[in-house]
């Protein structure tokens, strides 16, 4: 690791973080001590350090906001790659060209203010445009996949290429990246449609207001924990069997919103990976559904 990093450094790849806790980089506001999270400054400069990091066989993971992550609390003996530079955004007509690393409910607002519609599901999503491409975020029956064009990434073979909406193989919650972690988003096209400002911006306040209301917004966590099964909603399966305020160590089911699990203090990451292996296993037990995680464990192994 020492010699990898002195390579990167005479390469002036980016700025590095050296030792830190990844509890400083998840909404869940846990994880384990880190070897170096690297800051590309460009695609360039991610392509080399990506060439370096497959030099010295570390391993190494690209995070967005790491509002879908879970890693362990032991420590995550690699390279976190955050891709923070790539965030030019350009809207032309109804299309918007934006980086991977670009807020998404930043970029939810550059569309309203631009009177675009079709971005208004993000307004609430605490990710970067990569990590949404990633998981295929969206809420409100709608998702990224209903917006995207085509989508630049670099190959596991280091080459730059678009891949079209067709390629990226939206479906609910998932994407042709988690199948492929190997390529990486660099960058995004949307396609929008024309709206009228107030009435985009009116849906917003509304969908804040609720998500206000029924949210459990005031603690760390990663938003909905499982996803919904066909037909129903986990919340409401997971509250019938009384789970709502189940805690274990400093996590726990919120009693707002029973898909929610929060770290109401001092949680670790098993705490939180227990308690939403707690609830899977009682919902099987009980109703014989397997509900899905939708957060990823990372470093578990």
């Amino acid at each position: 690791m020492k010699k990898f990093l002195e390579e990167v450094e005479k390469n002036n790849i980016g700025k590095i973080e050296r030792e830190v806790f990844l509890s400083k980089y998840t909404t869940y506001k846990v994880g384990g001590l880190c070897s170096c999270v690297i800051y590309p400054k460009d695609v360039n400069k991610l392509v080399k350090l990506i060439k370096l990091i497959k030099k010295y066989n570390l391993k190494y993971k690209v995070i967005g906001n790491g509002s879908n992550l879970i890693f362990s609390d032991k420590k995550y003996d690699g390279v976190i790659i955050k891709l923070s530079a790539l965030d030019q955004i350009k809207i032309v007509g109804n299309k918007i060209t934006v980086g991977a690393g670009y807020s998404l409910i930043k970029l939810s607002n550059m569309a309203t203010k631009a009177s675009l519609t079709g971005l208004e599901f993000a307004a609430g999503i605490p990710g970067t445009v990569g990590g949404a491409i990633f998981m295929n975020a969206g809420a409100y029956k709608s998702d990224m996949g209903y917006i995207v064009k085509d989508v630049k990434v670099l190959t596991p073979e280091n080459e730059i290429i678009n891949l079209t909406n067709r390629e990226m193989d939206f479906h609910y919650r998932t994407s042709f990246l988690q199948k492929h972690p190997e390529y990486i988003c660099l960058e995004v096209v949307l396609r929008l449609k024309k709206g009228k400002k107030s009435e985009i911006e009116d849906l917003i306040k509304d969908r804040r207001k609720r998500r206000l209301e029924t949210q459990p917004l005031e603690f760390p966590s990663a938003g909905s924990v499982f996803r919904n099964p066909e037909g129903d909603a986990a919340g409401r399966i997971i509250e019938s069997l009384g789970l709502k305020g189940l805690t274990k160590g400093g996590a726990q089911v919120s009693p707002k919103h029973a898909n929610f699990i929060v770290n109401i203090g001092g949680a670790s990451a098993n705490d939180i990976r227990e308690l939403i292996m707690y609830v899977k296993n009682t919902v099987k037990d009980n109703y014989d559904i397997d509900l899905k995680v939708e957060q990823e464990f990372v470093n578990w192994e």
